[in-house]
């Protein structure tokens, strides 16, 4: 099947995902790259993770700016932007979730980074970065594609395209389970780290 997707549409979803797996990769050495530091001072080792994922969230919001400005030129057509705030909140959210999974499953098994490699790899393809919603949305039936919602950022992504170039609206409904999904991500992710961190040092 053949698609064609403007550029606008591609750099946005480009960024968007950038974010994501930025976050996720820097996780992985989150705990195991300050090993000294876990082991010898007390403090909430949650804060490791979340640092990296508020640093890449300040390079995410320069990319933002240089994106607008991107889009000016290319006299892209702005949707309500009043949303950004919870949007990129949810997707920090997502990212602080899962990057505390990855943090803390990398203390207890070191083969963490090549499982996450494929994991982003296959989340990459499911997620519409480098081809439009509409090829989903028509291929699917209504009914089933509340599915590929499921995939968090696959709401996260075509909210920002909602946001910066007035695309498509799939329904409210779609874009609340997806995120939905983020913040139960982000809750659960603290959940498990919190329960595991005790074993840290008895791991380093």
């Amino acid at each position: 099947m053949k698609f064609d997707i403007e550029l606008e549409v591609l750099v946005t979803g480009v960024i968007v995902w950038q974010f994501f797996t930025m976050c996720v990769g820097d996780s992985l050495h989150a705990i195991v790259g300050n090993a000294n530091l876990v082991t010898k001072a007390s403090f909430p080792r949650l804060i490791l993770p979340a640092s990296m994922v508020l640093a890449n969230l300040v390079n995410f919001l320069l990319s933002c700016v240089v994106l607008v400005v991107f889009l000016l030129i290319m006299r892209a057509d702005f949707g309500p932007l009043y949303w950004l705030p919870l949007i990129v909140l949810s997707q920090t959210a997502l990212c602080l979730g899962v990057s505390l999974f990855f943090s803390a499953s990398n203390v207890f098994f070191r083969d963490t980074e090549h499982l996450q490699s494929m994991i982003l790899l296959a989340w990459f393809f499911m997620t519409p970065v480098i081809y439009p919603m509409s090829l989903v949305m028509d291929g699917l039936s209504s009914w089933v594609s509340w599915i590929f919602f499921l995939n968090p950022m696959t709401g996260i992504v075509t909210a920002y395209r909602i946001l910066f170039l007035s695309a498509e609206n799939p329904g409210a409904w779609f874009m609340g389970l997806s995120f939905g999904v983020a913040w139960l991500l982000c809750a659960a992710g603290i959940a498990v780290f919190q329960r595991v961190e005790g074993h840290f040092s008895d791991e380093l």
